[in-house]
């Protein structure tokens, strides 16, 4: 009777708190739930209902590893067609995502929860194909609260698909009532560069997420709502960027960083940005910026191409900033990851050609391009713009010719023509012309391009003097287009050269004179005003030239000449000297200066005396001068109405040499000076 009595008790404690457990959870009280519920397995510990209770109050109270740890503890109780969801999700929310699959497709009956988190693992794996195919039969197959969430779920999808894998999207017939929705609208715009269509699509969703946010809560302030748009003013940032308004841009990026947002992805995303727009300048605001890509949980928000495009970022920063050993490691560290991909080659050659190493950079990018015949085109077209930047034009040209699938593109050959032209190699540059015109003659006859081509190879040869190489081309022209008038000319023109007879049977196709007249109002374009003034002045000249031929019609007036200015000391009695226009050396009385004696010899002498020129060097006769002046000649000689001061560090032109004068004076007389 004890234990019966013992069994009773226990079972009513069980159901009291059973009952506790009902009014927590209906409440959302569920850390005080799971204090029931572990009083509950402490009665009976292999409770499956009570375990899967527990199982759930972690969840909610968040703790997904102790939950996990729970379920993966009692696998003989809580089997995987009882806990299947629950633990898909605990693997889910620890960024466990490949087991979350696998725990989902394990499971024997795939109940409407385990598709929903289906589909959201799906999209974190970026099998967007799968996941779009699992939206749409969840929406087709369910009719509950939550088919407005799958709905933006199934855009979200489709947005992903425009941005990351280029797909057109298709038209899913999705009203776009919630803000949510204009987003990701938007988002899958700008992935088919529609930017303003997208643009506007953003400005759409900002004002219903106003208008929801309002409706929803009266308490809401205006922070909480510019937190709310801040990813969607990210976005327009992003358009702005893409659109070249770049000052409005970073604007709008350090508003949105300056809100502080929880959102780790969003504000990598937005230091990611900025880095881009900084480039190589403002480096040390990139410094700053690159911190807030490195948050932690940032690899779980966002994709694996952001993520990709921002360790790209991070190693040409470090290329900007003379860390080239920071640079070889990430780059190196890239193309690891990603042996396929050209960013992480290409930053390792543009590191090496910093260093002045370019047959090194040169030597990289042709072993890559060996490995990876897929990528060698953009490779090569590196590697010719090295060369060329090394003088090597022709090695570029070498380089250039050895892409095959580009040989016959009009940029191509323009590149080629022009090189080798530079470098007068005039036989190449006709070879590569002809090269490309046969490849079109195979595949694209008579194409616009063909044409084209045929063209401007004419008109080459012609301007190197190659008419008879041209006569094909012309021929081929006129062939197309036998009205063409302009070529008919040009080949009348080469054939005059290499075969007169064949010029003139062409010439017998020139349409007549008569024909090529232009119907022109003479009177009307006498009567106009350019017309008139450039026939007076026609008129006026030939006037002129038939009173100089023939010395006929009226007289112009000659214009007075002007006395020329005589010298101040002209004196009229006396004869001007005839030798005055010849150099002084020149002359028949020049004697040439005495050498050795010096006019005013200042310093020699006892200390005192004073020489003839003494009352010239006295400077408190002149009112006007400064207190120090300098020599005449000098180039620091300036007027005495002058206030300029020079500049201290700048030595007059004379300076150093009288200095050294005045040094040796001292020397020779002593202590006194003048």
């Amino acid at each position: 009777m004890a234990a019966a009595g013992g069994g009773g008790a226990a079972a009513a404690a069980a159901a009291a708190l059973w009952s506790e457990v009902n009014r927590c959870g209906q409440n959302g009280d569920f850390a005080r739930a799971l204090k029931s519920v572990n009083k509950i397995l402490q009665i009976s510990k292999d409770d499956v209902t009570a375990l899967q209770c527990k199982v759930v109050c972690l969840i909610q109270n968040g703790s997904f590893k102790e939950a996990l740890s729970v379920i993966n503890t009692h696998t003989k109780v809580l089997t995987s067609d009882i806990i299947a969801f629950e633990k898909a999700y605990c693997e889910y929310r620890l960024n466990r995502i490949e087991n979350a699959l696998k725990t989902i497709q394990s499971a024997s009956q795939q109940t409407d929860k385990l598709k929903e988190l289906y589909g959201q693992v799906l999209y974190r794996l970026e099998r967007y194909d799968d996941c779009l195919a699992a939206y749409r039969d969840l929406i087709r197959n369910s009719q509950d609260e939550y088919e407005e969430e799958r709905k933006t779920n199934l855009s979200a999808v489709v947005a992903a698909q425009s941005t990351w894998e280029r797909v057109v999207p298709e038209d899913l017939g999705l009203r776009e009532a919630t803000y949510e929705l204009c987003y990701n609208t938007a988002c899958a715009l700008i992935g088919q560069g529609k930017l303003n269509e997208a643009m506007k699509k953003l400005q759409k969703a900002e004002e219903l997420c106003r208008q929801s946010l309002s409706e929803d809560s009266r308490d809401v302030t205006e922070e909480d709502i510019e937190a709310e748009l801040a990813i969607i003013h990210g976005q327009m940032a992003y358009i702005m960027q893409l659109q070249g308004r770049t000052e409005d841009a970073l604007q709008l990026y350090n508003q949105i960083i300056k809100l502080k947002p929880t959102d780790v992805g969003l504000l990598a995303v937005i230091a990611n940005n900025i880095i881009t727009i900084n480039k190589d300048q403002n480096v040390f605001d990139s410094k700053k910026k690159v911190k807030l890509t490195n948050a932690e949980g940032v690899e779980h928000k966002l994709s694996k191409k952001q993520l990709q495009a921002i360790e790209f970022n991070k190693a040409l920063l470090a290329m900007y900033t003379n860390q080239a050993d920071q640079c070889r490691k990430l780059s190196a560290s890239l193309q690891s990851q990603s042996p396929e991909h050209l960013l992480p080659v290409l930053i390792q050659a543009a590191q090496l050609c910093r260093e002045k190493q370019h047959a090194k950079a040169i030597g990289l990018l042709q072993d890559f391009a060996d490995q990876h015949p897929a990528s060698a085109a953009e490779i090569k077209l590196t590697m010719a713009q090295l060369k060329i930047a090394q003088g090597s034009v022709t090695k570029a040209c070498i380089i250039l010719r050895s892409i095959e699938e580009l040989q016959h593109k009009p940029g191509m050959v323009s590149a080629l023509v022009t090189m080798y032209s530079h470098e007068e190699d005039i036989d190449s540059a006709i070879e590569v012309f002809t090269q490309a015109i046969q490849w079109y003659q195979q595949f694209q006859p008579e194409s616009p391009v063909h044409l084209s081509l045929i063209r401007e190879a004419a008109n080459f040869k012609l301007k190197h003097g190659r008419k008879k190489e041209a006569i094909s081309d012309l021929e081929e022209l006129w062939k197309q287009n036998p009205k063409d008038v302009h070529t008919l000319a040009q080949l009348i023109s080469a054939y005059s050269l290499v075969d007169p007879e064949k010029a003139k049977v062409l010439s017998k196709h020139l349409p007549s004179s008569d024909t090529m007249s232009l119907k022109v109002d003479v009177d009307a374009l006498e009567n106009s005003h350019g017309a008139t003034y450039v026939r007076k002045k026609a008129g006026k000249l030939a006037g002129d030239s038939q009173q100089k031929e023939q010395g006929q019609g009226d007289v112009k007036k000659k214009k007075k000449k002007k006395k020329g200015k005589l010298p101040k000391n002209y004196d009229p009695k006396v004869t001007p000297d005839p030798e005055r226009w010849l150099p002084m050396r020149e002359r028949s009385y020049y004697r040439g200066r005495k050498k050795g004696k010096k006019k005013d010899q200042v310093g020699k002498g006892t200390q005192g005396s004073t020489t003839a020129g003494s009352s010239e060097l006295d400077a408190s006769r002149t009112a006007s001068s400064p207190p120090t002046s300098p020599r005449p000649g000098s180039a620091a000689a300036v007027s005495a109405t002058s206030n300029v001061i020079p500049p201290r560090h700048q030595k007059p032109a004379g300076a150093p040499a009288t200095k050294k004068k005045q040094q040796q004076k001292k020397k020779k007389g002593g202590k006194g000076g003048w």
